[in-house]
């Protein structure tokens, strides 16, 4: 039921005071834990921290001016793939941010990158994989970049990411 008021809140509120942010710039949104966000060692529940950042791609996605227009054109985000590094735990009520950027994308992927921030400093780094779809059909890279109309060179995607895509890459091959 959380996440429910947070998403209501999110397109009855926080959408009426966005910011516009560039394609590449970092989005911010901010939230505070409540206990129902909590787990039994009192700390947000790590079962939250992805519904939280989904919220965070819908923010930014608003933020650049984007989330209408690919509503409209029936694009619809889907995660492929995501990797957490929890670093130091949120406390109940403790206010904190989740900033989320693009750093990049291939032909087929879009690499985001989200952050957990508070007064006490980095919690979590989470990086995530994913594409739009629209009927069945993948949206690819080049003609999402195209509909946001952003004409700049693709940044260059961390080491770290480019060995996170090889081993993505190694467990698909292994298992299928």
């Amino acid at each position: 039921m959380n996440l429910y008021f947070r998403l209501f809140w999110l397109f009855v509120w926080r959408l009426r005071r966005i910011s516009a942010i560039g394609f590449l710039e970092t989005s911010r949104m901010a939230h505070r834990v409540w206990p129902s966000d909590c787990d039994i060692n009192m700390h947000l529940t790590n079962a939250r921290y992805p519904a939280l950042m989904d919220l965070g791609r819908t923010y930014m996605l608003a933020e650049m001016g984007q989330l209408k227009p690919l509503l409209k054109l029936k694009w619809l985000p889907v995660v492929n793939a995501s990797e957490f590094t929890f670093i130091k735990d949120i406390k109940p009520l403790q206010p904190f941010h989740l900033d989320t950027r693009v750093l990049g994308w291939d032909e087929k992927y879009f690499y985001i990158e989200q952050r957990f921030v508070s007064d006490r400093g980095l919690h979590a780094i989470a990086n995530v994989r994913g594409l739009f779809v629209c009927k069945g059909r993948k949206i690819s890279s080049q003609e999402l970049v195209a509909q946001v109309g952003f004409d700049g060179v693709a940044p260059q995607l961390p080491a770290a990411v480019e060995e996170w895509k090889l081993m993505l890459q190694r467990k698909k091959e292994e298992n299928l």
